[in-house]
């Protein structure tokens, strides 16, 4: 089994940005979801509410972010550092997260594109943001603004196997890219649906360690087509029908980063790694 795609992204809801390698930190690969975008109330933002962010293109840089969208000029932006931080959450049910602000000149850039007030946010410190519920034993509870742990990988041959099922049922809308799910570590080599019997296990892809929390119950943003904005009905009726577990509909495995001490810079994935279970 082997590494075939690696995909962060930058501000969390936004296009994804394709990676041929990434540092992998204790909440997940460098640059993944350190930028959110906030209403008025210092809730998070995503594609269940603005399906345009499938258009805003971000690209991280060692102390960045920039930003480029249709009809907008692009947008460079540096991480910022000055002023008080500032409180906020990724979803309402979610403890809240010490922030600072991009500034109003990302605010306005986001509002022409959004069409309403929006404050883009940057998260500078992960260690003091924690998920509120129980991690797997040697893991890391940091996260960044994911909405649940810090990586999740997917399956070439499930997503085969979920096309198949589509392409029996005589549904219009596949076969699906995996794009619509959103992973950040795509693999090949594996059975369909393997992923599944990695819960609870050790998992060694390139230079790093990861643990198999669950696998990833998938909400309406699955249904986004993201390359043009336009939702559907799949993958979610088709899970329903095939991959109901515990009323939650299963595809993707979620994944926490193995706790090491000293410092995590050594720890990289690459395209074509191998991927190995420990135990």
């Amino acid at each position: 089994m082997r590494v075939a795609s690696i995909h962060t992204y930058p501000v969390k809801g936004c296009r994804r940005m394709d990676r041929d390698t990434a540092r992998v930190e204790p909440w997940g690969l460098d640059g993944d979801r350190r930028w959110l975008i906030v209403d008025e109330r210092g809730i998070g933002l995503t594609q269940r509410q603005h399906r345009e962010l499938v258009t805003l293109r971000a690209v991280s840089r060692p102390g960045g972010l920039s930003l480029a969208a249709p009809g907008l000029a692009p947008l460079d932006l540096a991480e910022p550092t000055g002023g008080e931080p500032i409180q906020v959450r990724v979803f309402s049910g979610r403890p809240p997260s010490p922030v600072r602000a991009a500034g109003q000149h990302a605010d306005d850039w986001l509002k022409r594109l959004l069409g309403r007030e929006v404050r883009l946010v940057w998260l500078g410190d992960p260690n003091a943001n924690l998920v509120p519920w129980q991690v797997p034993a040697g893991s890391g509870a940091e996260v960044s603004f994911a909405d649940g742990t810090p990586l999740l990988l997917t399956n070439t041959a499930s997503l085969d196997a979920f096309n198949n099922w589509l392409l029996e049922s005589g549904s219009v809308e596949g076969p699906l890219p995996m794009s619509q799910f959103r992973p950040n570590l795509v693999i090949r080599g594996a059975e369909p649906w393997a992923e599944g019997e990695w819960v609870g296990r050790r998992i060694r892809i390139g230079g790093a360690v990861f643990h198999g929390a669950n696998e990833c119950g998938r909400c309406l943003v699955a249904t986004i087509d993201q390359e043009t904005g336009e939702r559907g009905q799949e993958p979610l009726r088709m899970l329903a029908a095939r991959r109901n577990i515990g009323q939650k509909l299963l595809f993707g495995l979620q994944m926490t980063v193995e706790a090491e001490r000293g410092p995590h810079e050594g720890r990289t994935v690459n395209v074509g790694d191998t991927v190995e279970l420990l135990g």
